[in-house]
């Protein structure tokens, strides 16, 4: 059985576990690039077992040979940047899936491009977090074509428990946007209800054993609030990662002629987190907004 070779750009928080899941695959053989080349070759060291993972040291002559290409990578400007050299060397044929987070703008531009050259573009946007790319249970929105989407579809849930077609071209990016929103909006509640409950001398651990099993129960409630309240902030996505989401939600509401006063609200407290030594904290540092002590 020949093997298809994939190659993984990027190998961040999310994209270093991800393209692991792929080489424990014996059906592919992975390749991967990262610009810090000292962790491309840390990667290859853990996963080259039976030869299948390996690193190149430029991006050109990590697709030259790829049926696909994987990408991971912080912002619209690092997109374009990587897509740039993907486009002037891989082969016609090629599938390409971005799982940036990015303007659906650049989705678009992306889907086109890669039209004219022969080959195949989705945005494939995730949400899990480090957890979720560590456990392989990532959620996964994607916006193309349904042949392109067929087709990578194992691929793709090789680190992920829930991937979706949700639609056309820049769709996925427009989907993780709503994700990005609930997100917020759920950690600008839970920070008001703990401020009541703690002001109130509710017992915190009985205040989640009851509610998250009730209608107000969600993932972040779950997975962040006890965590928050024991000032630990230490968990992945940082508030600098989220402004970096919030201002694509704005830009596309802005486009569509719609407000997120929600939203707005949430990021001036982030940015204000982020004035107090925050940055690269979790988003559920949003619980600090009413800690004087840390002023």
């Amino acid at each position: 059985m020949s093997q298809k070779n994939i190659t993984f750009l990027g190998l961040g928080t999310m994209g270093y576990p991800m393209a692991g899941f792929l080489a424990k695959n014996a059906e592919y053989n992975v390749t991967v690039f990262n610009r810090t080349t000292a962790k491309a070759e840390k990667w290859a060291e853990e996963y080259s077992d039976g030869n299948n993972g390996s690193f190149a040291e430029t991006i050109e002559e990590a697709v030259a040979n790829a049926d696909v290409v994987v990408s991971c990578a912080g912002n619209d400007n690092d997109v374009r940047e990587i897509y740039a050299k993907v486009f002037s060397t891989a082969k016609a044929g090629t599938l390409l899936i971005d799982h940036t987070t990015t303007s659906a703008t650049v989705a678009r531009e992306l889907y086109a491009q890669a039209k004219e050259l022969g080959m195949e573009f989705l945005d494939a946007p995730v949400s899990g977090g480090q957890a979720g790319a560590e456990g392989g249970v990532l959620t996964i929105m994607v916006g193309g074509d349904q042949s392109t989407f067929d087709q990578c579809l194992d691929l793709m849930n090789s680190y992920a428990k829930a991937t979706t077609l949700v639609g056309e071209s820049g769709k996925g990016q427009v989907l993780k946007m709503v994700n990005q929103l609930c997100i917020a909006g759920l950690l600008e509640g839970l920070s008001e209800a703990w401020r009541l409950a703690k002001a109130s001398d509710i017992d915190p651990d009985m205040m989640l054993n009851v509610l998250q099993h009730g209608a107000a129960g969600s993932w972040q409630m779950v997975n962040r609030t006890k965590t928050a309240m024991n000032n630990d902030f230490d968990l992945g996505f940082a508030i600098d990662w989220m402004r970096k989401d919030l201002a694509i939600c704005f830009d596309e509401a802005k486009t569509l002629g719609i407000d997120l006063p929600t939203a707005k609200q949430v990021d001036v407290k982030y940015a204000d987190l982020q004035k107090r030594g925050y940055s690269r904290a979790d988003t559920s540092v949003l619980f600090k907004q009413f800690d004087d002590e840390s002023r």
